[in-house]
C-alpha cells in the first residue's frame, strides 16, 4: 500500500471530515477526496460511509484505522527515541495520572521543573483511566497502583493515605468530632463510592458512611473536595499530601486513614534511555524527598 494514502487516510479518520482533514495536510478537499477514492479502489472495498454531518468507517476501515494508529504511535516512539540521543532536555512530554495527584499534588511543582528544563513542554493528561503506555497514549505514568504489564520499568515513588480534614474555621463553628460516630453531627465531603477512585479510597468512604451521616456532599474528584472544605463547609475524605500546602487544614480523627495506596512511575522500556523522561522521574523524586522533609520538619508522619 502506498505510504502517503495510509497517511492521508488516518487524518481523514482522525478528523472524520475530508475538508479538516485537509486543512491539516495543507491539501485541498479535491486532492485528499482523490487520494481516499485510490486508496479505496487499490483494496477494492469502501473505507468511509458518507452522510451529512461527515464520514463514519466502515468495518474495512475500522481495521485500517488500527493498524495506521499503531504505525503512528511506533513513529512517534522512534521520532521520540532519536529527539532524546541529544544531550539537550527538549520537546514534548506526554504525563498521565489522576485528577487529584495532578492537580493537587503535580502541577503546583511543575514551575521547578521548568526552571530547570525551560524546553521541555509537558502535556499533563488527568484522569481516572489507566492509558496505554506501550501503545504511546502517554510518555510516562504516575499511578495509584502498581502498574501491572510487564514490558514497562517502574519505581515505587511514595505511599499516600485517605485521612479527614476540616478547617480550623469550621470546627470552631460546629466543634470537633472525637468519635467515628459524632460524624454524624457533620457534613461529609468526599467522592461517591461508585465514582472512579483508587479502591482504598472508596473503601474508607464506604466505612465512613456507616455512621448514620445525613449531611453529604459528593464530588467527582479531589480537587473539588479540597475547594469545597477551604470553604468551610464540612470534613472532607483527602489524600494526605495536601496537607503540605494547605497547612490552615487541621487533621480530624488522627486514628481514622485509608489502607495505604502506593504510588508508582512508570514509562515502557523502549523509553529507558530518554532524556525527558529521566529529567522528570529525577524531578519527580526530588519533590518527593523534599516533601517528606517538610512533612517531618511540621511533625507530621
Amino acid at each position: 500500500m502506498d505510504w502517503d494514502k495510509l497517511r492521508i487516510f488516518h487524518a481523514v479518520a482522525d478528523a472524520g471530515s475530508l475538508t479538516h482533514a485537509g486543512d491539516v495536510l495543507h491539501l485541498s478537499q479535491s486532492a485528499v477526496s482523490r487520494q481516499i477514492r485510490a486508496l479505496e479502489e487499490s483494496l477494492n472495498t469502501t473505507l468511509f460511509h458518507r452522510h451529512a454531518r461527515g464520514l463514519i468507517l466502515t468495518e474495512q476501515g475500522e481495521l485500517l484505522f488500527d493498524a495506521t494508529s499503531s504505525m503512528n504511535k511506533r513513529l512517534d516512539a522512534a521520532a521520540a527515541r532519536i529527539r532524546d540521543s541529544e544531550e539537550e532536555v527538549f520537546g514534548e512530554l506526554r504525563v498521565t495520572t489522576t485528577i487529584g495527584f495532578g492537580t493537587l499534588w503535580l502541577a503546583p511543582r511543575l514551575p521547578h521543573l521548568y526552571e530547570k528544563y525551560p524546553d521541555l513542554n509537558i502535556d499533563l493528561m488527568l484522569e481516572e483511566k489507566v492509558l496505554d503506555l506501550p501503545m504511546r497514549e502517554a510518555d510516562v505514568a504516575i499511578r495509584m497502583k502498581e502498574p501491572s504489564q510487564a514490558d514497562l520499568i517502574r519505581k515505587r515513588l511514595m505511599s499516600v493515605r485517605m485521612r479527614l480534614y476540616a478547617t480550623q474555621a469550621y470546627l470552631e463553628r460546629h466543634g470537633t468530632p472525637a468519635t467515628l460516630e459524632d460524624l454524624a453531627d457533620h457534613r461529609l465531603i468526599c467522592q461517591n463510592i461508585n465514582s472512579e477512585q483508587v479502591g482504598a479510597g472508596a473503601t474508607y468512604v464506604q466505612t465512613l458512611l456507616a455512621n448514620n451521616i445525613t449531611s453529604m456532599l459528593y464530588v467527582n474528584n479531589y480537587f473539588g473536595v479540597l475547594q469545597a472544605v477551604l470553604h468551610d463547609l464540612g470534613i472532607g475524605v483527602l489524600p494526605d499530601y495536601v496537607i503540605q500546602d494547605f497547612p490552615d487544614m487541621t487533621r480530624v480523627l488522627p486514628e481514622s486513614e485509608s489502607a495505604e495506596i502506593p504510588v508508582f512511575l512508570a514509562y515502557p522500556e523502549e523509553m529507558r534511555q530518554s532524556k525527558r523522561i529521566s529529567a522528570f522521574r529525577d524531578f519527580v523524586q526530588e519533590e518527593i524527598i523534599s516533601h517528606r522533609k517538610q512533612l517531618s520538619q511540621k511533625g507530621n508522619p
